[in-house]
């Protein structure tokens, strides 16, 4: 069974939604983010399948394809994976390598993680599909980028009123620029 990983960036008060710009998706003008790119290419090698939902794959369709002088490798790798994108409404996805996955979400999801000899599957951003995810008990890993900010507002990973009473830490890692990865597996 394929694993499906839950990767954000996140501010140290746990929003996930940005309210404020603290995260740059190029790191125009941030500190050193080589080794934080380096580990983001890594886990993208691991990976053959982005899941997100529409909101998110339209931002993400909007942003990334015009970008011609991408020195970060996000918008090749976003062209050529594997995008599955979670909607009732969206017809004709316009960006190569798309599927548009129409059914119930979880059944969906569960289906594609049975599907034999695949890699990782990454959702990112999504907030609405990872809420429905985790409370299906899907989500086999969660990978949080975590940004020395507190943005003191915004949507959170975890739906409220939910809770995981162990997460199992799989590794921690801080890199030059301040930010940390903390990577958790359901206990």
């Amino acid at each position: 069974m394929r694993t499906l990983a839950i990767t954000e960036n996140v501010t140290v008060d746990g929003a996930v939604e940005m309210l404020t710009d603290w995260f740059d998706p190029q790191a125009a003008g941030a500190p050193d983010m080589s080794d934080v790119l380096e580990e983001s290419h890594r886990q993208d090698s691991r990976a053959d399948a982005l899941l997100v939902g529409r909101r998110t794959f339209e931002d993400f369709r909007r942003y990334w394809p015009r970008q011609t002088n991408d020195t970060t490798g996000v918008t090749d790798y976003l062209n050529r994976v594997q995008k599955y994108v979670v909607s009732a409404s969206l017809t004709d996805p316009a960006w190569e390598n798309s599927t548009v996955l129409r059914g119930d979400p979880v059944a969906e999801v569960a289906a594609l993680k049975e599907r034999a000899g695949g890699k990782d599957i990454v959702l990112t951003g999504s907030i609405t599909l990872a809420h429905t995810l985790i409370a299906a008990g899907l989500v086999d890993e969660y990978r949080f980028f975590v940004y020395p900010v507190v943005q003191g507002g915004g949507r959170r990973l975890f739906p409220e009123g939910y809770g995981i009473p162990r997460l199992r830490l799989l590794e921690s890692r801080a890199f030059r620029g301040g930010i940390t990865l903390q990577r958790y597996a359901p206990a």
